[in-house]
């Protein structure tokens, strides 16, 4: 009788599988089903997996675990990243570089078990130069590292205040979430402050201060968007591309 697959975890869901990826690297390879079925049990001791397993998942009819992508990837002989569809947490981040996460606790400066109940909540709790490891061992974008850290909405609503307000009050803030310098930020939000309000002021010049809504479209469509106007200044270094 076969073995079943292992149930996964309810803490560990399973990374996005990019199953046309896959076959096309299987083939590229010269590799049957059963090929790569074999190589996967006899190299990781994934004895339940069959040529009928590589099938469905290349017919997206199922997905691999974490540590079977990572399998079927050596199997394929390449990064587990090139199986994946955008990674969309820290956890799946990690698997997409192949690393333990021994390795980017490490790299970050964190303790094992800290990381891991980071990992497990997709909250990062780590210190500006925490955060800047974080980002380096990862690869991570700006904007990613904000996602998978659960930091977009918090970020919306600072840069909201600094640009409706006083930015100067919200450049300490900012910059704790961010693993950039203090001055790029500050930079940043004068621009974006500038920006919103020149806006504003060329709004209620058209509508000659008029009616309740003469500024409001204007103003809340900036709001909205503001991480669409943050990003690429941060990205050229202070100027909008």
């Amino acid at each position: 009788m076969q073995p079943s697959q292992p149930s996964q975890s309810p803490h560990q869901p399973t990374p996005p599988f990019n199953f046309p990826a896959a076959r096309r690297l299987r083939e590229a390879l010269g590799m049957a089903h059963g090929h790569v079925a074999y190589g996967m049990r006899a190299s990781y001791g994934l004895t339940y997996i069959t040529a009928d397993t590589i099938a469905a998942w290349e017919r997206g009819l199922a997905a691999p675990s974490s540590a079977e992508l990572t399998a079927l990837a050596a199997t394929l002989w390449c990064a587990p990243g090139e199986l994946m569809g955008a990674a969309r947490t820290l956890r799946e981040h990690r698997i997409a570089r192949g690393l333990a996460p021994e390795d980017v606790a490490r790299q970050a400066g964190v303790e094992i078990q800290a990381y891991l109940r980071m990992e497990e909540t997709n909250s990062w709790r780590g210190n500006e130069r925490q955060s800047a490891a974080l980002s380096r061992a990862l690869g991570l974008s700006l904007p990613d590292f904000v996602t998978v850290t659960g930091r977009s909405e918090p970020l919306a609503e600072l840069l909201r205040s600094a640009v409706t307000t006083r930015w100067q009050g919200y450049v300490r803030p900012v910059a704790k979430l961010l693993p950039v310098e203090r001055r790029h930020v500050e930079d940043v939000l004068r621009q974006m402050h500038d920006d919103y309000q020149s806006r504003m002021a060329r709004t209620l010049s058209w509508g000659g201060g008029a009616g309740p809504d003469a500024s409001g479209e204007a103003g809340r469509d900036y709001l909205e968007r503001v991480l669409d106007h943050f990003w690429p200044l941060v990205r050229g270094g202070g100027q909008a591309s």
